[in-house]
């Protein structure tokens, strides 16, 4: 679970890329390694999307304070049942070494291949932005697996076919 939810963090980070609006830091350092530079991958990622209750709701102007804390709406596909973690307190028990590793050699189910084709310098902007927001919030609840009734919200997200009609 801990694999699954560390890795959802950049998700979709190259996805949103362009045309987001957004302005990328740039840095005249060799290296483009910077918690500024986390914010924004962050930012045009959707991490927010989910990881961040009341973003949506909030057209993007939720407080950076109150970013990354996680949610107990789960989301229930074929596979089970997944909630957006906890990323700040999940960030503050690692190391970087140790999300760098998780991201390279595991993964997780949702968008694992999206973190893979980031830069190891995008990937340590990530963990410099998110470890420097501190630790804030409870852990959101275990991932479920298909044959489980979620005890809390949910979205739906399973196929269904309809019935035809006749």
């Amino acid at each position: 679970m801990l694999v699954r939810t560390l890795v959802a963090i950049a998700a979709v980070a190259l996805l949103a890329a362009a045309g987001a609006g957004i302005a990328s830091p740039v840095s005249t350092a060799r290296s483009n390694v910077s918690a500024a530079r986390g914010r924004y991958l962050v930012t045009i990622g959707a991490c927010n999307d989910c990881h961040s209750p009341g973003w949506r709701e909030s057209d993007g102007a939720l407080p950076v304070e109150k970013w990354l804390v996680g949610s107990s709406i789960g989301l229930r596909e074929a596979w089970g049942t997944s909630y957006p973690a906890n990323l700040r307190v999940l960030f503050s028990r690692i190391t970087e070494d140790q999300w760098l590793f998780e991201v390279r050699t595991r993964g997780g189910r949702m968008q694992w291949h999206d973190l893979r084709v980031l830069t190891t310098d995008d990937r340590r902007s990530i963990y410099r932005f998110v470890h420097g927001l501190g630790p804030k919030g409870a852990l959101t609840p275990d991932d479920l697996p298909p044959d489980r009734e979620p005890r809390t919200p949910y979205i739906d997200l399973r196929l269904r076919t309809p019935a035809p009609r006749g």
